[in-house]
This record gives C-alpha cells, sequence and structure tokens, in this order.
C-alpha cells in the first residue's frame, strides 16, 4: 500500500507519496486555482495521476501497487449533508467535495480538517511524537486547530473539533482594538487577531504601515517603536487564545504550524504569558513549531489511513 496526502491549501495543492515506513517517494506542487471549484478539482485528479506515473516510471511500486488517498482540506465535510462547510476557501462550501472526488479518482479517499492533518502527522512522526495529547494550531492566512490523541485524529460528532479560531477573543480589554468581524458570520473571532490577514490589518488600522506580516516582524527587529509594541500585543493575544484551548483539553504539547509559525519570539515569549491565564499553579505544556514545516498538513493526510475512523 502506497499513501497518498494532498492538502488543499489557499495558495497550493501538494501531493505526498509514502511508503509503509513513511519514507517520502514523491512530493510535488501546484498552485491552487484560486475560487474555481470545478478546476480545483481538476488539479487534484492531475496530481493523483502524475504522482502514480512517476511512481511506476521510477519502478518504485510494483504491478498492482494500491493506493490511499487521504485529503486535507480548509473546512470539514458536514455529518448532516455530506458537503464541504467552515472552509476559509470559500468556493469549496457547500459542495459535495468527497463524492465529485472519488467520482473522479475511482475510489473511495478520507477527507479531513487539515489542521487534524498536521495533528496528526506531528503526533505520529514530528515535533510531538509519542505524546499523548497534541493541539496543533495553523497560523496562515487563516487560524486553524485539530487535535490528536494517541496518534489518532479526533474530529467530533459535529466535526468541528479544534475550532478555536472562531471563538471570541478571551479576557478582552479595551486594549485589544476594534471589533471586527469575521467570514464565519460572528465577530471577535480569534482569526480577526491571530491570522495573517487579520494580524495585517489590526497592525495598520492601530497606526502602523506594513504591506505584509513579514514586513511588521522586520520593522520589530529594526527596533521600530510600533512594531515592537504591536508584536507584544500580539503575543498576548496568541496567549490568551491558546490559555483557553489549556483550560479546556490540557495538552501535553502545542504545535505552531503556517507561515506565522516561522515568528521565533513567539516559542520564548508565549508560554511565559500564558501562565497568568491558564486555570494552574504550573503549565507544562509545551510550545513547539512543528517538525515538517509547512508539508506537514500533506503527510498527516497520508497518515489517514493509519488511523481508526
Amino acid at each position: 500500500m502506497i499513501r497518498l496526502g494532498i492538502d488543499l491549501g489557499g495558495t497550493k495543492v501538494e501531493i505526498i507519496a509514502l511508503d509503509n515506513t513513511g519514507q517520502v517517494l514523491f512530493r510535488h506542487r501546484k498552485e491552487t486555482p484560486q475560487g474555481d471549484y470545478l478546476k480545483t478539482l481538476q488539479v487534484i485528479v492531475q496530481l493523483t495521476q502524475q504522482t502514480k506515473n512517476y511512481l511506476e516510471k521510477q519502478s518504485l511500486v510494483s504491478a498492482g501497487t494500491e493506493y490511499s488517498i487521504g485529503i486535507g482540506i480548509p473546512g470539514a465535510i458536514s455529518l448532516k449533508t455530506g458537503r464541504v462547510k467552515n472552509a476559509n476557501s470559500v468556493c469549496l462550501i457547500g459542495q459535495p467535495f468527497q463524492t465529485d472526488l472519488e467520482k473522479r479518482l475511482g475510489q473511495t479517499i478520507r477527507i479531513n480538517n487539515d489542521a487534524n492533518c498536521l495533528a496528526v502527522s506531528e503526533a505520529t512522526d514530528g515535533a510531538a511524537a509519542g505524546c499523548s495529547v497534541v493541539f496543533a494550531v495553523i497560523l496562515g492566512t487563516g487560524v486553524g486547530g485539530g487535535i490528536a490523541i494517541n496518534q489518532q485524529v479526533i474530529t467530533g460528532i459535529n466535526a468541528i473539533s479544534g475550532e478555536w479560531g472562531h471563538n471570541p477573543m478571551p479576557w478582552r480589554t479595551k486594549h485589544d482594538g476594534l471589533i471586527l468581524p469575521c467570514y464565519c458570520g460572528q465577530s471577535d473571532c480569534l482569526e480577526t487577531f491571530l491570522s495573517g490577514t487579520g494580524m495585517l490589518n489590526r497592525f495598520n488600522q492601530s497606526g502602523g504601515l506594513a504591506e505584509s506580516v513579514e514586513e511588521i516582524v522586520l520593522l520589530a527587529g529594526r527596533g521600530n517603536q510600533s512594531a515592537e509594541q504591536f508584536m507584544h500585543q500580539y503575543e498576548d493575544w496568541l496567549a490568551r487564545g491558546l490559555a483557553g484551548v489549556i483550560n479546556i483539553l490540557d495538552p501535553d504539547v502545542i504545535v505552531l504550524a503556517g507561515g506565522l509559525s516561522n515568528i521565533e519570539c513567539l516559542y520564548e515569549n508565549v508560554p511565559k504569558i500564558w501562565q497568568q491565564y491558564v486555570f494552574s499553579d504550573q503549565v507544562s505544556t509545551q510550545l513547539v513549531q512543528a517538525k515538517h514545516g509547512d508539508s506537514s498538513g500533506v503527510r498527516g493526510a497520508a497518515w489517514l489511513w493509519n488511523v481508526v475512523h
């Protein structure tokens, strides 16, 4: 059995092929067709066939080899309708994504939230390998969360397990700025503070001037006072958001992935700050960066066929 994993992101679609030992046999990426559902399906089918052709041409598989396919998406499959819900790639919402892909691929597939795939990947052979309770966070275009317990993904009865990004900012003060609407229909969601988009919006609204998150971090590193103050505020926002998770789930490890996970100061400063918000006299939860970086989700998608469903 060759495990194929596909990570459908907002900007890229990535595929990976793993053998039974977890060794990477092939990996490839293509740009995500922006806002086009049918072209997105087409890209996934093309990547799958391209991968199979490569493995066969390179004699990495034998005749009759079976392939499993797992896919991570920025949303969830509704257990009520079988269609996609809660996706920040809005062209997926309401679509029979799994049915359409299974028809085109000619086989059964497994689909899960991309943050759940991240959690499985990092709990299986990543930064949280061997840990019992793992909470995985995607800090990117959106804010996602996933839970793995004993290396098994927890989806939940409503298929929303780990969706911390659409809870309101806890312990809010007047210094937190405007209450902003979220694409989900609510307001003041953690995503409007902690995502790359939210971070940039709030920095510019606070009087800063930047065109990207990277520029904010660079300005802070150069001693720009407004950027430095904003980064301290961002660390406090992240600490509050994660403290709420710790108070409920009490994970061994919290793993960060996504573009904002590359901000090095978070790993030292945030655990110091969350101490004041967690309902305990000590906090032993570790905050670590994903071992497999932005390819962790695609590995987790492949590992969906290694866990009990």
